[in-house]
């Protein structure tokens, strides 16, 4: 190379470097620059579609996220990136994105537009959807507002589904180093949490200060998380939104799983091995195993297990024994999460029919179960019922959940319950309430993006007080301040006190607490080992 072509090529980089300096919308990462977007009428930088693993797929398929390839130049990070394939419906959904691919695994950063704001809060947000379905592109969740007018990041990860991310079978067993299979998903979430520890202060935030935060099946992942022995000691708050991996939602051992998946895999694929099912594209092993579900009636559940790696022992047992990140704790549940199965529902239950019902269930503890769940007349029963499909759905775990963590972590914790009732909207009728999933826009600050719904004064007031509330708490571990009415830690010594978010803020003790301490008695007993047979 002459003197002069390398002095061309150094001054080249030079001017690069200062122009990318000068340039709010490109960030270094350790794989390479980004360019972004602003978004907000210019209040927030948003950096979309950035890879944190490689592509899982082909032999990659069924491994843990393995890191993503370098890129030379600017990689454009303007647009959202595809979704996680989905394996069940999505009806809830709104996608912002070009659609559904194995390909996926890339995340959202949305940050202030005044770059010069360093070491803020971080949020990474993990989306529900019964880990089979859900995307970081929909609107209700989208980090802009957050960054905007609360001066905090947030980011929010793709990550596998259904069979992509949570299959078993004894030859993944085989082939891993732990003797490990399933939970993909969760190592996927976990591979992003890295990124964002190594990364995010370029983008303004303080890897110091991550609080992890989800909702459903996002929120279960808030518990795996802070029980997990790879991602505890990564983040220093977790915000859980109906959900826990606990009582009726504890996850399963994989000598159970990897026999059951392995029965699967033969039925729908007509192989015993996972090398055939690799070869498989995405779109003929979701068709076929759909279809083969369909055509046996017998419609599996791909779900965290306890791995013996990612989970050595179930997130229940884990912080039984202390053993989970003793960090703070915000968590509650919607006042209707699942009542519209109950109110909808074609046949609704009598007075007579649902005590008939739970006497099959509760036998000698009937007596006890309608005292705090009364069915002396039908409206009573109806009411009890839907209740009853609250606690069975979420409710009661998420209350373990935050009762264990109360009992052995090191951390406050702080309670809610969601009780304001929608306005009603295109997708859900007035009369289902405060319904699962409700909460999500409010505390995002993203109301308006709901489609149909007409907002009353008291649901902008409520969003404006959740987003301070929650922003708080990412910031210090409090969600106190800004002149909110005090929210008190959830304990004993406080008179386990709950605040109830609706159109007038109220904190009082809790008032279902017998009823959980009760289902606690049946529910939250261990679990026997389960058989495939």
């Amino acid at each position: 190379m002459t003197r002069t072509l390398w002095l061309a090529l150094a001054l080249l980089t030079a001017v690069s470097l200062t122009a990318h300096a000068s340039d709010p919308l490109v960030v270094k990462t350790d794989k390479g620059d980004v360019h972004g977007a602003y978004t907000m009428n210019g209040q927030t930088r948003a950096f979309k579609a950035i890879p944190f693993a490689a592509p899982p797929v082909g032999d990659l398929r069924w491994q843990p996220p393995q890191p993503a390839a370098s890129w030379t130049g600017v990689r454009d990070a303007t647009k959202f990136g595809v979704h996680c394939i989905q394996s069940g419906g999505a009806e809830f959904h709104v996608f912002r994105d070009p659609g559904a691919s194995e390909d996926c695994l890339t995340l959202d950063v949305w940050t202030p537009a005044d770059a010069k704001k360093r070491n803020l809060p971080v949020i990474i947000w993990i989306y529900g959807g019964g880990f089979r379905t859900g995307g970081t592109s929909e609107p209700r969740q989208d980090g802009e507002f957050l960054a905007a007018h609360r001066d905090v990041v947030v980011v929010a990860m793709n990550y596998r589904l259904g069979i992509f991310g949570f299959f078993t079978h004894p030859d993944l067993v085989a082939e891993s180093p732990h003797h490990a299979a399933g939970n993909y998903g969760l190592l996927d979430q976990n591979a992003a949490l890295d990124w964002v520890r190594e990364n995010i202060r370029n983008f303004g935030g303080d890897p110091h200060n991550l609080t992890i935060m989800g909702q459903s099946a996002g929120s279960l992942s808030v518990s795996a998380l802070m029980a997990s022995p790879l991602s505890r000691d990564h983040f220093q708050k977790a915000i859980g939104q109906s959900g826990a991996e606990f009582g009726t939602f504890e996850v399963k051992p994989l000598a159970f799983l990897e026999q059951r998946d392995a029965k699967f895999a033969e039925g729908a694929f007509k192989t015993s091995k996972v090398a055939d099912m690799r070869k498989l594209s995405a779109d003929d092993l979701l068709k076929q195993s759909q279809a083969y579900a369909k055509e046996t009636h017998e419609p599996i559940t791909f779900w965290p297990d306890v791995d013996g790696w990612f989970l050595p022992e179930s997130v229940q047992q884990i912080f039984a024994e202390g053993k989970q990140a003793h960090v703070p704790l915000l968590s509650g549940w919607t006042a209707d999460e699942q009542r519209s199965s109950v109110i909808l529902a074609k046949v609704q239950p009598t007075a007579e029919s649902f005590k008939a019902k739970e006497q099959a269930e509760f036998g000698p503890d009937t007596v006890e179960f309608l005292k705090l769940y009364p069915a002396d007349t039908d409206a009573e029963a109806l009411r009890s019922a839907g209740d009853l499909a609250d606690d069975r759905f979420i409710s009661y775990s998420t209350w373990r959940w935050m009762e264990t963590h109360v009992q052995t972590g090191k951390a406050p914790v702080y309670r809610y319950r969601f009780d304001l009732g929608s306005p009603g909207d295109t997708k859900h009728l007035k009369i289902v309430g405060a319904f699962h999933s409700d909460d999500i826009d409010y505390a995002f600050g993203m109301i308006d993006t709901r489609d149909g719904a007409v907002w009353r004064p008291e649901d902008r007031k409520l969003s404006d007080e959740m987003v301070k509330y929650f922003t708080n708490f990412a910031r210090t571990g409090n969600p106190n301040g800004d002149g909110l009415p005090k929210w008190p830690a959830y304990n004993a010594t406080g008179h386990w006190q709950v605040m109830h978010l609706d159109a007038t803020l109220e904190v009082k003790p809790d008032s279902q607490r017998e009823r959980y301490l009760f289902l606690d008695k049946t529910w939250g007993k261990p679990k026997p080992q389960e058989s495939a047979n």
